[in-house]
């Protein structure tokens, strides 16, 4: 049997470690690359990912010592050329990094050091983001952080610019919490909208994601400015839009699905099949006919609710179409697996209600046995 894929190892191993020690090396004589392998190997196997991360920024700390104004030229000289400006979407960089801007966090221990901090983090960033990094600083100096990301807002650099949406995320997974008001970063992504990258305006939609789970209203309100704006593509600002309300769209909230252009209250009729069971293990045959005026957009959802242990039940919406009414409605086919072992819980025999969803509206609903 295959071993499983393990993250953690390809992320943080010796030859990511040695990696780190030979720049640190070329960049400071003094810097015992050898010694500083054998200390974080004697532990790092045994660690989780981010345990790894720490562990490697209090080995980087050990083996260059001293305050943030010390060790700053040594990082600066140990970083390698930028990632590639040309690039549009997904260059993350190396995870080695990450050490590097948790170990420049913890030497930041006044705001005197802000400066030098943000410039450090500002450069490594263009290794890797520092998304995480910069949060300790933004919650205990908000101010005169938040002063220099929105700076960075217009940087030539798209990781940069990045930066400075998903640092500011209020719910940035596996992130500190800020804690900012969630207006604070509404002028960086009033500028960042317009980004001709992929990699940062799919953060902008991410971080306006986020804010709607708590203020659903002001992220329409200030999509619906952008609108007006023409500051971005038609096209890249639609997609903006999407991504940004899907979290709304899913919870079928009217105000987010008419700024897309589905109408919740359209007049149609709607009708589901389904059999009436299928084993777990299989595929449940979902087959749904819309009927209505035609040319009327539709997006088609659809909802299961599973059974839990205790009796309990728990619902997830999946998606399935969207697009128009034709002149004889709309007809749509779909398989859903029915993992015996999923990863995220385990399929129990009996009842499930299959719910149709059109423009965020229940329309047609059914039950299907799932069978051992």
């Amino acid at each position: 049997m295959a071993e499983a894929f393990s993250l953690k190892d390809q992320l943080f191993n010796l030859e990511k470690t040695r990696y780190l020690a030979g720049l640190f090396s070329a960049a400071d004589p003094a810097f015992d690359a050898a010694g500083f392998e054998r200390a974080v190997m004697a532990r790092l196997l045994d660690l989780e990912l981010k345990e790894r991360i720490n562990w490697l920024a209090a080995q980087l700390s050990a083996h260059v010592p001293g305050g943030l104004a010390q060790v700053a030229p040594v990082i600066m000289a140990a970083l390698p050329p930028p990632l590639d400006p040309s690039l549009r979407d997904d260059d993350f960089g190396d995870f080695i990094f990450a050490p590097i801007g948790e170990w420049v966090t913890a030497l930041t221990e006044e705001e005197a050091d802000l400066p030098l901090a943000l410039d450090l983090l500002e450069a490594i960033t263009q290794q890797f983001s520092m998304e995480y990094a910069i949060r300790p600083l933004l919650k205990r100096w908000p101010e005169p952080v938040l002063a220099r990301v929105t700076k960075w807002a217009a940087h030539d650099s798209y990781h940069v610019r990045r930066l400075a949406s998903e640092g500011t995320r209020p719910r940035l997974p596996w992130g500190l919490a800020v804690n900012l008001p969630l207006a604070a970063p509404l002028p960086i992504l009033d500028r960042l909208h317009g980004d001709p990258t992929r990699f940062v305006t799919r953060s902008v939609a991410n971080h306006l994601n986020d804010i709607a789970k708590k203020d659903p209203q002001l992220v329409i309100d200030r999509l619906t400015d952008w609108q007006g704006q023409g500051i971005q593509a038609q096209k890249e600002l639609d997609w903006i839009t999407s991504h940004a309300l899907r979290g709304l769209v899913k919870a079928g909230d009217p105000r987010a699905l008419r700024l897309l252009g589905y109408d919740p209250d359209l007049a149609l009729t709607a009708r589901l099949q389904l059999p009436a069971s299928v084993r777990i293990g299989d595929k449940l045959a979902l087959g749904a006919d819309l009927q209505g005026a035609q040319g009327a957009r539709v997006l088609v959802d659809y909802a299961l609710t599973f059974q839990r242990a205790g009796g309990k039940t728990s619902t997830k919406v999946f998606k399935w179409k969207t697009g128009s009414l034709g002149a004889d409605g709309l007809s749509l086919q779909k398989s859903h697996p029915l993992k015996a072992q999923a990863s995220t819980f385990t399929l129990l025999p009996g009842a499930h209600q299959v719910t149709l969803m059109v423009n965020g509206v229940p329309r047609a609903e059914g039950e299907v046995e799932l069978l051992a």
